[in-house]
């Protein structure tokens, strides 16, 4: 059928329903001359006449009401799957994907949506977890979660979490066998456990700031994780320094598994950003999440 045979059809059922061309043209926003015309071009395509016409009313022929018992259902069917579809647009389900590195998971991410997941249930949520930059259109995330200073200017960035500190941390019985370092250039002379970048492949140089200096200083050591939580055990278990976020290691810290050091040459990273590339296109699934990422 064509689609011009089913527009027809649908003006016929119309006329039928009103038993008026007048009534049926203001309820479609036409003229009635022009539905007038468009019946008599579907009954000659048809070769049947469907409607009754006289100076009073119009009813349907025999051939006629055949046509809206078949079509009736069929129509009514396709209303009311059409209406679950809008119903659809407007719900929040759906999957939500976004890239973003194992602190950020653990330490401001997850704890906000798994709260907001139980009021949604036919939300689908993926976190994949990669310290690397992806290229989230390319890979085809909805977003991605970043520190304030490495989001691309071109996205919509979204602050989720607070400042926060990366802190040099060692065992006590560490400590004990070697004077814990003093300035950051005393980690030359220490096991330092290193830190993989995901997106370079090489070692992350560690940054110190102290009022205004500022230094970098590339470290040695047994081992080399691509993950925080790796190098917070090896620090436990007495392998050398570990600079890591400081919230994550706060346990350890309060009981005494280790120690801080430098903690004045400790800066301040600028907190996580949720980023995206538009507002146009975002389903209610995903306003969802962000919305609840967005709690403080």
């Amino acid at each position: 059928m064509k689609r011009e045979d089913l527009n027809d059809m649908l003006w016929f059922l119309a006329v039928a329903e009103e038993r008026s061309f007048t009534k049926a043209a203001a309820k479609l926003g036409t003229s009635q001359s022009t539905i007038s015309h468009t019946i008599k071009k579907l009954e000659a395509r048809m070769g049947l006449r469907l409607l009754t016409r006289t100076t009073r009313s119009v009813s349907p022929t025999e051939a006629g009401e055949r046509l809206i018992r078949s079509l009736a259902p069929r129509i009514e069917e396709l209303e009311s799957e059409i209406d679950e579809l809008m119903e659809i647009r407007d719900k929040p389900a759906g999957t939500v994907r976004i890239t973003l590195s194992d602190h950020a998971l653990e330490s401001v991410v997850w704890p906000k949506v798994r709260a907001v997941l139980k009021d949604y249930p036919d939300i689908s949520l993926e976190l994949n977890t990669d310290n690397a930059f992806r290229n989230i259109v390319e890979d085809r995330f909805d977003a991605g979660v970043r520190l304030g200073e490495n989001v691309d200017k071109d996205m919509i960035a979204v602050r989720i979490g607070p400042d926060w500190r990366l802190v040099a941390v060692a065992s006590p019985d560490y400590l004990a066998s070697r004077p814990a370092p003093q300035t950051p250039q005393d980690l030359v002379g220490h096991d330092c456990i290193n830190h993989r970048q995901s997106r370079s492949g090489g070692l992350y140089v560690w940054e110190f700031a102290k009022g205004t200096r500022e230094l970098r200083v590339r470290v040695d050591g047994q081992l080399t994780f691509s993950t925080s939580y790796a190098m917070i055990d090896a620090a436990v278990n007495g392998y050398g320094i570990a600079y890591v976020p400081e919230d994550i290691v706060a346990r350890e810290i309060a009981s005494g598994h280790l120690v801080q050091v430098l903690d004045d040459w400790s800066p301040a990273f600028p907190g996580y950003y949720l980023y995206y590339p538009s507002r146009k296109q975002n389903s209610p699934a995903f306003k969802v999440v962000v919305e609840g990422l967005r709690q403080t």
